[in-house]
């Protein structure tokens, strides 16, 4: 799944030299958490956040007098003063699968989307990502989840699906991880519908387990003292 279809393409951006207070006014007016910094070529330069927006302004428990005196020093700094230059940034041809483990790598909440000449194209955050996985998967249609145990060998995977199918379900999506027990594997069938009794019973009778999803996520949990 490639990325190009979940950035968000209209993005906010600003040059190096624009005044701090700017960015601040167009993240509370657009409630939006990162301003793009440009320069007039619409190549990337650097990015910030409203955290970094938050730590430049003054703080509410200073007096008012000390408060208008850091705002008055704020005023002579710029956006280049206070952005993070040349960040972390994706293509549009890379996949959600491998900006979601950068997301989780880095903690940072969005990257800037730029081509190979560091052209800004966009900005994707995590957000942007999860609407992807929720649309791909087909869960935000109403369905049942169920989790069945399979051996972890070619062939498996169709003798499930064919199951499902020949019960006339539709199928909204599969995801399959390894079980911790050694060649076995976890499927997670999204079936688009509530009635699953039937299907469950032929599964059972075909030799499969059936486990609980949540007790499933609930074994898989760190153990702790």
């Amino acid at each position: 799944m490639f990325l190009i279809k979940s950035i968000t393409r209209k993005v906010v951006t600003l040059t190096a030299d624009a005044e701090i207070a700017e960015a601040k006014k167009i993240m509370e007016e657009k409630k939006i958490r990162h301003v793009l910094i440009v320069d007039a070529d619409n190549k990337l330069e650097g990015i910030i956040s409203d955290r970094d927006v938050r730590s430049a302004s003054p703080s509410s428990l200073l007096s008012e007098e000390e408060r208008d005196k850091r705002e008055e020093l704020l005023s002579k700094y710029k956006v280049k003063d206070i952005m993070t230059k040349r960040p972390a940034t994706v293509n549009p041809m890379d996949t959600v699968q491998d900006t979601l483990l950068m997301i989780n790598r880095t903690k940072v909440g969005a990257f800037p989307v730029v081509d190979e000449n560091n052209t800004l194209k966009g900005i994707v955050s995590l957000s942007d990502l999860i609407r992807s996985f929720i649309a791909v998967l087909g869960i935000g249609e109403a369905g049942a989840l169920i989790c069945v145990t399979i051996e972890d060998k070619v062939g498996e995977m169709k003798k499930l699906v064919d199951a499902i199918t020949e019960e006339n379900i539709l199928l909204g999506s599969v995801l399959c991880v390894r079980h911790q027990e050694e060649g076995k594997r976890v499927a997670f069938p999204y079936l688009l519908t509530q009635n699953t009794a039937k299907l469950k019973k032929k599964l059972k009778a075909m030799g499969l387990e059936l486990i609980e999803p949540m007790d499933w996520y609930i074994n898989t949990l760190p153990k702790t003292d």
